[in-house]
C-alpha cells in the first residue's frame, strides 16, 4: 500500500511511516519503516505506535495525513494507555485469543487500553486525515478494523469490562490487575472515554474501505470458472468456533451441492475463532480443515476442502492453512496419527505437517480474512 501511494503521480508525499511485519521488501523513498509484531504486540510495536502518534501530532492544519490500514494493525501499532504496560496488553491479548474472543470483542478491549486506537490517532492531529482500509473484519466495521484509530468509537469502558469479566474463566488465567482497574475506573466515569460520534476532533477525518473478503472471493470464483468448475459463491460469513463451524458448513455445502453439476467449486469466506484448551500449535484455518476431514471421509462424493488466511499466516505458524480430502483420515490412521487427539490438543499444524497437507504461500502483504474452497468431483 505504501509503495502504491509512493508511485502515485506527482510528488506530494513529504514523509511517510510504514509499520509492518519484518520484511525484505524495499522501503519507498521518503518513508521510514518499523517492524511491528502480530498477533501479540512487542516493544517494536510500541515504538511504531509512538512514532505514528508523534508523526500525527507534528502536522499542522494545512497538512494532509493519509493513513493506509490493513489487517494486523491492532497488534503492529500499540501504545499502552496511562497506567498500562506493554506486558499488560500482551497478556490481555493472549488471554482473549486463548479464550476464543472474536475480533469485535478483542478490539473493544484493545481500544480501551490504548492511547492510539479508538479514534485517538486522528484526534491527535490537526491535519486533514483520510484513511483507506483493507478490511479483515466481518461486516467491514470501520471502528473494528485495526481497532479504529481514525474513526469514532461507539463502544464504552463498560463493554470492555464485561468482555474481560466474561472471558477470564475460560481463558485459563487472570487478566492483569492494572487492566481490570483501568476498565473499572473508565466504566465508573473517572477516565475519559474514546472519541465518540460527533467528536469535534474527528470533524476533518474520513475513512473508506477499499478491499474486503469479497474481493478474495471474487478472485477465487473467477479462477475456478476458468478451470471448468460449476461455481457456487456463499456470501454469508463463516464465523464461530472453527471446529464447530467446519462441521456445519460442510454439511450445508453438501445439501447445496446436490442440485448442481460436477465438478463443483464452493467458495466462502469469513473468520472463525479457536478456544485453546490444548498445548499444540495451529491456527483457525488448520483446525477448521481438521474438523472437516472426518466428515469429508464419510461422504459418497469425492471432494477436498481447503481453508487459508489471505495474509498467508494462520495463527502462530508459517502456514497459510491446510487442505484435506476423502483420503486424509485413512492416511492419518495408517501413519499412526489419531485425528481426534490432534484436534483435542489444538495441534492441527503437526497433523497436517506429518501428512504433507499444509498450505504455504508465504506472507501475501495484505489480509481480508479467511477463504474456504470446497471441490467436489
Amino acid at each position: 500500500m505504501a509503495a502504491a501511494a509512493a508511485a502515485a503521480p506527482g510528488d506530494s508525499i513529504r514523509a511517510g511511516l510504514i509499520v509492518a511485519p519484518a520484511s525484505e521488501e524495499s522501503t519507498p523513498r521518503r518513508f521510514e519503516r518499523i517492524a511491528g509484531a502480530h498477533p501479540v504486540p512487542t516493544e517494536a510495536s510500541e515504538a511504531a505506535g509512538r512514532r505514528a502518534l508523534a508523526f500525527a501530532q507534528s502536522l499542522g492544519p494545512d497538512d494532509d495525513l493519509l493513513i493506509l490500514l490493513s489487517g494486523g494493525a491492532s497488534a503492529l501499532m500499540a501504545v499502552p494507555a496511562d497506567g498500562i504496560t506493554l506486558d499488560d496488553k500482551r497478556r490481555t491479548t493472549a488471554l482473549l485469543l486463548r479464550g476464543g474472543a472474536d475480533i469485535h470483542a478483542l478490539n473493544t478491549v484493545r481500544k480501551h487500553l490504548s492511547a492510539i486506537k479508538g479514534g485517538r490517532l486522528a484526534a491527535a492531529t490537526r491535519a486533514t486525515c483520510r484513511t483507506l482500509a483493507i478490511s479483515d473484519v466481518i461486516g467491514d466495521d470501520l471502528s473494528v478494523i485495526a481497532s479504529g484509530p481514525t474513526v469514532p468509537d461507539a463502544s464504552r469502558f463498560a463493554d470492555a469490562l464485561d468482555i474481560v469479566t466474561s472471558f477470564e474463566p475460560r481463558s485459563g488465567g487472570a487478566f492483569p490487575d492494572a487492566v481490570k482497574r483501568r476498565l473499572a475506573d473508565g466504566a465508573a466515569g473517572s477516565i475519559d472515554e474514546t472519541p465518540k460520534p460527533g467528536d469535534a476532533r474527528l470533524a476533518r477525518t474520513e475513512t473508506h474501505v477499499i478491499g474486503s473478503r469479497r474481493d478474495a472471493m471474487n478472485g477465487a470464483v473467477a479462477e475456478a470458472g476458468t478451470r471448468g468448475y460449476r461455481v457456487v459463491r456463499l456470501d454469508d460469513a463463516i464465523v464461530g468456533e472453527a471446529r464447530i463451524a467446519a462441521a456445519g458448513h460442510l454439511r450445508a455445502v453438501m445439501q447445496i451441492a446436490a442440485g448442481i453439476g460436477r465438478p463443483a467449486c464452493i467458495v466462502s469466506s469469513g473468520e472463525t475463532t479457536v478456544h485453546v484448551t490444548g498445548a499444540g500449535r495451529g491456527g483457525r484455518n488448520q483446525e477448521f480443515v481438521l474438523a472437516a476431514a472426518e466428515i469429508l471421509g464419510q461422504i459418497e462424493t469425492a471432494g477436498a476442502v481447503a481453508s487459508v488466511g489471505t495474509d498467508g499466516i494462520d495463527g502462530p505458524t508459517d502456514a497459510a492453512g491446510a487442505y484435506a480430502d476423502a483420503t486424509t483420515i485413512d492416511r492419518a490412521l495408517g501413519d499412526g496419527l489419531a485425528p481426534d487427539r490432534f484436534l483435542h490438543d489444538n495441534n492441527s499444524y503437526a497433523f497436517f505437517e506429518a501428512l504433507g497437507d499444509l498450505i504455504h504461500t508465504g506472507p501475501t502483504g495484505t489480509n481480508v480474512g479467511d477463504l474456504q474452497v470446497i471441490l467436489l468431483a
